[in-house]
């Protein structure tokens, strides 16, 4: 797949091992499962919590253990996030970026970063209000 901004193709992610047999993970599905609930409740996001889960827990993957995912899980038990975990991260990145933009305001190349990072928001605003995520009525200013 292209990159959204570059004009270029981009190399695609790690893949997941192809492991159907969880027989060597030491934990139920019940434990993984408040494993996922005490870790939210420690402000991990829920990709933190999947990579704390593998690399402390020695858990490969959630969704094939328990069949929900972390937001499922996460969902369920009343701990789900105001906004999406990748809109937060733009959003972060955007005040960020005004902020660093108030001091330098000669810096041209990060006016232009700051312009394509709010159409991506605009963008995935309007995918996640059309699948019911975001309320309907959500702007970012």
């Amino acid at each position: 797949m292209a990159r959204m901004h570059a004009r270029k193709k981009g190399k695609s992610g790690s893949h997941k091992p192809a492991e159907t047999d969880l027989s060597f993970v030491s934990f139920s599905k019940e434990e993984v499962e408040s494993l996922v609930v005490k870790l939210s409740k420690q402000d991990f996001k829920a990709s933190m919590i999947g990579t704390e889960l593998r690399d402390r827990y020695g858990v490969p993957s959630i969704k094939k253990l328990t069949g929900k995912s972390v937001s499922t899980i996460l969902n369920e038990n009343g701990l789900e996030q105001t906004l999406p975990e990748d809109l937060g991260n733009l959003v972060a990145k955007f005040l960020r970026l005004k902020k660093h933009l108030e001091n330098n305001l000669r810096d041209t190349h990060n006016k232009r970063s700051l312009i394509l990072l709010e159409s991506r928001i605009r963008r995935l605003a309007k995918y996640y209000k059309e699948q019911g995520k975001l309320a309907k009525n959500w702007r970012h200013d």
